[in-house]
């Protein structure tokens, strides 16, 4: 499948919409670094905000102190996560487990 031939003001906006939605998971990961943000609040506003909601879940384990990408593969491992999940396609039993491990 070929994709879409964009006209250069489609091109430009898509590209401008890219860079604000980096900038957000940006801005979101550095506020779960320092404490800004908990885990349960980015879950929560995940199925409102398409930004947070196609962040994948390693990259949110990732972002919080003290754990890393051994880490963060090791606590989706346990509780039956998807490396290639997102956070908007998380279960009820998924989220339920991750706010409990990080509350």
């Amino acid at each position: 499948m070929a994709l879409p031939t964009l006209t250069p003001e489609q091109r430009s906006a898509a590209l401008e919409k890219a860079a604000v939605a980096r900038a957000r998971r940006a801005d979101l990961k550095r506020d779960l670094k320092s404490g800004k943000i908990t885990v349960s609040e980015v879950l929560g506003k995940a199925k409102d905000d398409e930004v947070i909601g196609k962040l994948r879940v390693s990259a949110l384990l990732s972002s919080l102190p003290g754990i890393g990408a051994a880490k963060s593969k090791q606590i989706m491992e346990e509780v039956g996560i998807s490396e290639s999940r997102r956070v908007a396609g998380l279960g009820q039993h998924q989220r339920a487990e991750l706010i409990k491990r990080f509350s």
